[in-house]
């Protein structure tokens, strides 16, 4: 029995913990350490919870090791010992968060020299983490009492673990007063202001990345936050500071101000492309839409942001023109001599990201330096780049719907006088000064002229064709509808010509193709069903088949409603033999109905061959004169449970004993003689008589079958009706309406 069997085996740290020299490392040497103490071992959690063994543990997270150790096993142990702390056991965060002592060593780890040790950093910040979510209290007052704590992590920002720890302070402290206590707190230390110095050119890059990237996550935490609280609740003070004017202008000079470098560039316009970016009302999880980059917005961003980008944006029309030189560099299709770089592509995004705003004053800024026509030379000089290509199609998107986005934008806090509408200024700066018509009819007939010689189609037909639709749209119902209108009407007499031409042909051709189905959409049909019907046979042959497989339909619905079979009665459950054999009506063909046709002809040929017609005054019988064994039939009858009465006789035995077509037969098994007395019918049964015997004669009752005679409870319907009942023409057929369903 199972019970004999001892299986409550003794785990190998219990033994360890009954010596009494046990040390913590032979403890850490063991496979299962980590699942006893989550399963809250009480000796291994009282060894641990020791203020040796604790800081020990300590120890092990924020001090080196040796280097002579083997590499596989070096940081074998201060893995273990941090997975022991973050264990979330109540009795070691306890002894942990509990300890000031034990926090003082822990907290030394952010006096040593940068820059640190990656997997001890987050050994460190993920231990710290998570004493701020488990220890709050106890944590933050202690953090609170250390003067250098900000600058300490701020000195190790180039470590991306200690990005991870400041957002930890600044997301994950419960209840929302102590958050919003803690987010006072940072922002007396100046955090935001400090984080913004470390986008300059003088920083590492690393720490650049990671001061960016921090900044970023603040905004989206930010405000994530004040949506899901009440409109009454106390901003967030760091979001308030990072989204002043003052902090934008401070970002922009490091970016502009002195040398300027791509990282400096890309990581400082990243900061001012999340502060103009608003989540879309009803997204789902905080996503952006990734066509707007989240830029549809319900709301207009705040004004000081937009304030402070706006005299910068000759500084991003000059990034344009002249990025940091980049080398050249190998691609797929040759040489780039000159690279876009990210610099620019970055710089792109942020004129996509203002014209969204739709805000007067940088439309008429746009409109003044000329931004868009250079970025459509770039968008045709750069023919490969995508990403650009993208970003030019948003910006053309967004001037073509201003209209609509200036009826619901709120107004600006301090609107400045403006004549006119901006959003037609713009409009009409889009196709009279960048001249959007000429250049799309000039790149379409250049990139038409290169395949034409044999060239490879431009990597930007694509959006191109996008852009015209755009215009095409608008110029149909879009909203600002009747100023496309006017300015497509006042482009010289040649050039609409044109435009009206290639709308017409070319770019309704260009669409047709593009929104064809790459499959047909005509219903395919599995290959043995239809090969015949579909394939390029003669018309004979397929007429041959469709006259066979209407017999095979007849035949089977016949079948199956007189004997009502059910296909989960059978042993292979795909083969469903109730489905209706409706092929006939899908069969397309024509025939010519005149009597001397050659179809008519194989009509009749067919009807021939097929059908063959029984004659009721035939005398030869095939059945006479030959016997039928049946021996083999056995089996197949016994899966209906038993022996039934045989389903087929011969037609002159039925005359010669003056029976109708409805007599009876009783099956009899192992070769049973009939009861005495009963006239002798004609009977098969096989040669060695293990087979049964069908009897065609009058039924005999039940209280005179003689024993081991086996009558079906359905006999009755082989009742014998009167002579007079059935016609003359009828005789010799089987009536199968009276059968009732088989039981399998």
């Amino acid at each position: 029995m199972f019970w004999k069997f001892d299986l409550n085996t003794t785990s190998h740290v219990d033994k360890l913990l009954d010596k009494e020299d046990v040390t913590l490392q032979e403890l850490m040497d063991e496979d299962d350490l980590l699942q006893e103490c989550k399963a809250q071992n009480r000796k291994l959690l009282d060894f641990l919870c020791r203020q040796q063994c604790m800081a020990e543990l300590v120890s092990l997270i924020t001090q080196d090791p040796p280097l002579d150790m083997e590499e596989k096993v070096r940081f074998k142990y201060p893995n273990t010992a941090c997975e022991l702390l973050t264990s979330d056991v109540p009795q070691i965060t306890d002894a942990l968060g509990g300890d000031e002592t034990l926090l003082n060593l822990l907290y030394g780890f952010l006096n040593h020299d940068p820059p640190l040790n990656p997997l001890l950093a987050s050994f460190f910040s993920k231990t710290i983490g998570n004493l701020i979510a488990r220890k709050t209290e106890q944590v933050i007052m202690f953090l609170k009492k250390k003067d250098g704590f900000i600058s300490l992590v701020l000195q190790h920002l180039g470590t991306s673990a200690m990005m991870d720890l400041l957002l930890r302070l600044v997301s994950c402290v419960e209840p929302a007063g102590l958050r919003q206590e803690v987010l006072h707190w940072l922002n007396g230390e100046k955090m935001i202001e400090r984080l913004v110095e470390l986008i300059h050119p003088d920083q590492e890059e690393d720490r650049q990345s990671n001061a960016s990237q921090t900044l970023c996550d603040i905004v989206r935490l930010g405000r994530d936050q004040s949506g899901q609280l009440q409109e009454t609740a106390e901003p967030d003070p760091l979001l308030t500071v990072l989204e002043s004017q003052g902090c934008v202008e401070q970002l922009l000079r490091n970016m502009f101000d002195g040398e300027q470098t791509e990282s400096c560039l890309v990581h400082g316009t990243q900061v001012l492309l999340t502060l103009l970016e608003v989540r879309r009302l009803g997204t789902e999880g905080g996503s952006l839409d990734s066509f707007s980059q989240g830029l549809s917005r319900p709301h207009s961003v705040s004004s000081s942001i937009l304030q402070g980008i706006e005299p910068r944006l000759k500084d991003f029309h000059c990034l344009l023109l002249s990025p940091p030189k980049k080398g050249a560099i190998l691609t797929t299709i040759g040489v780039l001599e000159e690279p876009l770089g990210n610099a620019r592509l970055h710089g792109a995004r942020l004129v996509a990201a203002l014209l969204h705003t739709n805000t007067p004053s940088v439309n008429q800024e746009l409109c003044r330096l000329n931004t868009m026509d250079l970025l459509l030379d770039l968008f045709f000089k750069y023919t490969w780049n995508n990403f650009l290509h993208f970003q030019v199609e948003l910006c053309v998107a967004a001037i073509l719907s201003h209209a609509a986005r200036e009826e619901k934008a709120e107004p600006p806090e301090d609107p400045q006088p403006a004549v006119g509408h901006p959003e037609d200024t713009l409009v009409t700066h889009l196709f009279q000064k960048c001249c959007l018509v000429q250049r799309i009819l000039e790149a379409w007939e250049a990139n038409d002229h290169t395949q034409a010689a044999g060239g490879m189609r431009r990597g930007n037909m694509g959006h191109l064709t996008r852009i015209a639709n755009a215009v095409v749209q608008n110029l149909e119902r879009g909203p600002t509808q009747t100023h496309i209108s006017e300015v497509i009407r006042g482009l010289p007499e040649d050039c609409r010509g044109r435009w009206e031409s290639f709308v017409e042909e070319t770019l309704t051709e260009t669409n047709r193709r593009n929104t064809a189905d790459l499959v047909s959409s005509h219903h395919l049909h599995s290959s043995s069903e239809d090969e015949d019907i579909d394939s390029a046979f003669p018309n004979e042959l397929s007429l041959q088949q469709a006259f066979s497989e209407y017999q095979v339909q007849q035949m089977t619905a016949s079948f199956v409603d007189q004997f009502g079979f059910n296909d989960e009665e059978f042993a292979d459950q795909d083969d469903n033999i109730n489905a209706p054999f409706d092929r006939v009506a899908e069969i397309s063909f024509s025939t010519d109905a005149d009597d001397d046709s050659p179809h008519a002809a194989l009509f009749e040929a067919c009807c021939g061959d097929r059908i063959q017609p029984f004659d009721d005054e035939e005398e030869d019988d095939i059945w006479e004169d030959g016997e039928l064994s049946c021996s083999a039939r056995v089996p197949a009858r016994a899966r209906f449970g038993a022996p039934h009465a045989a389903e087929s006789g011969s037609r002159s035995g039925v005359e010669r004993g003056g029976h109708s077509k409805n007599a009876g037969a009783d099956a009899v098994q192992g070769g049973t003689p009939r009861a005495s007395g009963t006239p002798g019918p004609r009977s098969l049964a096989s040669p060695t008589g293990a087979g049964w015997e069908a009897v065609f004669d009058e039924p005999v009752s039940t209280a005179s079958q003689a024993s081991g005679v086996a009558v079906d409870v359905g006999s009755s319907v082989w009742a014998v009706s009167t002579p007079g009942a059935s016609s003359p023409e009828e005789k010799g057929w089987a009536k199968f309406t009276d059968f009732q369903p088989f039981c399998w």
